[in-house]
């Protein structure tokens, strides 16, 4: 085999190495995360909120998931900080540690009958550590990837990290489902519930062995020999990015909004309206593992067409499809339920989840790229995915119907519209010699550097 072919196949295994430890362990992570919000829906409403009535215990039960995302930009911006200053392995490592302990703690959290009103109490504080941890996950796992692939096939790859968060809540929702066959109702409330959080440390053992077998991204370590690191990169990111944290952060708000709205209120709504929950677990099982396999297929097109009219389109699509998922899911059919569901995921959000990581990515330089990903990225998901369940919820209450909750979800897709419209396109920018403002080049333009489609990178290899 000559010197070359050598080459190539090394760095072959490198970047199949580098997706693996991204998809796997935002798998692993997100498992974990979507876990908490399945239990919110179904369980938490009952056993830490016995007082309130269906509605109002449900609405509870999703304030205490919603302190998970108020929490995530504290995460994004403690673990960009050491990403952009450290690297991103030592932060990745980190995350997931912290994301099993505190899962694992919620599946041994007595209930509010043990201890009263500590019980929501110390489960607020674990979702919180949750919330953490997953806000310094999203953008490190995202970078593993795309700062070490081409940019020619930097959306297909990069998408496969979104695939981890598919399979982990695919995970978590066939988990759920199991128990919840195996077990009588009241064993379920007794103990069924706590089965999945505390198959959590196996998953950590499983993550921590995974992140701890690569090495430094290839742009991380290029960019900290030639540039050094920030004191302070968020603010740097704030300073010379801040029309890509505003475009990042917009863009945000229909794919976090409406993710929680199609995959944690759905199962919420489908009890209210009599669809049994292991119809609507089905439905999300079905549609988060096509959205799973779509993810990367939409990558793949923003290589061809350009990161904004694929996501662009996802958003429209959201808001095409919002009066239609409800009529389907009122016919409480089971085919049509998976049909709404299904095409809500793998197609509206599919496309713009699956353009998502390599479009960030793209929108800041290296040496604050991590903080300022995780900065828009977070922020976000307080307003939007943090706080969609409880406003899909009061607005069912007050108006008796779906309604409004259709409205709501066509103004987040029409806010995402209006910011991916106002950013530039980024495919196919170099991430290995872009650089930063200070050395030079426009705010939030690309630059010289930035290489065209067909550009050629030493770990762009065939997977």
């Amino acid at each position: 085999m000559s010197s070359i072919q050598t080459a190539s196949t090394a760095d072959g295994r490198a970047t199949r190495r580098v997706v693996a430890a991204s998809m796997v362990g935002n798998a692993l992570e997100w498992y974990d995360f979507f876990l908490y919000g399945t239990a919110a829906a179904l369980v938490f409403n009952q056993l830490f909120f016995p007082g309130f009535d269906s509605l109002a215990g449900t609405i509870a039960a999703f304030g205490t998931y919603a302190a998970g995302f108020a929490a995530r930009p504290i995460g994004g911006l403690v673990f960009g900080h050491f990403g952009d200053r450290v690297g991103r392995r030592a932060v990745l490592v980190a995350t997931v540690m912290l994301m099993g302990a505190a899962t694992c703690l919620v599946g041994l959290l007595p209930t509010y009958d043990s201890i009263g009103v500590a019980a929501p109490i110390l489960l607020t504080a674990l979702r919180i550590l949750q919330g953490i941890a997953v806000g310094g996950e999203w953008g490190g796992g995202v970078l593993l990837i795309s700062e070490n692939v081409d940019g020619r096939r930097r959306g297909m790859l990069a998408a496969l990290s979104q695939t981890g968060v598919g399979v982990g809540f695919v995970l978590s929702a066939l988990v759920f489902a199991l128990m919840t066959a195996v077990t009588s109702d009241a064993q379920f409330l007794a103990w069924g519930w706590r089965v999945p959080f505390l198959v959590g440390v196996l998953l950590m053992a499983a993550g921590l062995y995974i992140r701890l077998k690569v090495l430094e991204t290839q742009a991380f370590t290029e960019t900290r020999r030639r540039e050094g690191t920030e004191k302070v990169p968020a603010l740097e990111a704030l300073r010379r990015h801040p029309r890509s944290v505003l475009v990042s952060f917009g863009a945000r708000i229909a794919e976090n909004g409406g993710s929680y709205v199609f995959l944690v209120f759905v199962l919420a709504y489908a009890a209210e309206i009599g669809v049994s929950n292991g119809v609507a677990l089905t439905a999300v099982i079905v549609a988060m593992t096509l959205e799973s396999a779509a993810m990367p297929a939409w990558g793949a097109l923003s290589d061809r067409v350009g990161r904004r009219p694929v996501y662009i389109g996802g958003a429209v699509a959201m808001a095409l499809w919002a009066a239609p998922f409800f009529w389907l899911l009122d016919t409480q059919n089971t085919a049509l339920v998976i049909v709404a569901v299904t095409v809500a995921n793998a197609v509206c959000h599919g496309a713009m989840i699956g353009t998502q990581p390599s479009f960030f990515s793209e929108l800041f330089g290296g040496g604050v790229r991590y903080s300022g990903v995780a900065l828009g990225h977070e922020m976000a998901s307080v307003l939007a995915g943090g706080l969609s369940p409880i406003i899909a919820t009061a607005l069912l209450a007050w108006a008796g119907g779906w309604w409004p909750v259709a409205c709501y979800l066509a103004a987040l897709a029409a806010v995402t519209v209006i910011a991916v419209v106002a950013s530039e396109e980024t495919a196919a920018r170099d991430l290995v010699t872009m650089r930063d403002v200070h050395r030079g080049y426009p705010h939030d333009g690309p630059a010289p550097q930035a290489a065209g489609v067909g550009s050629r990178h030493p770990s762009a290899d065939p997977l």
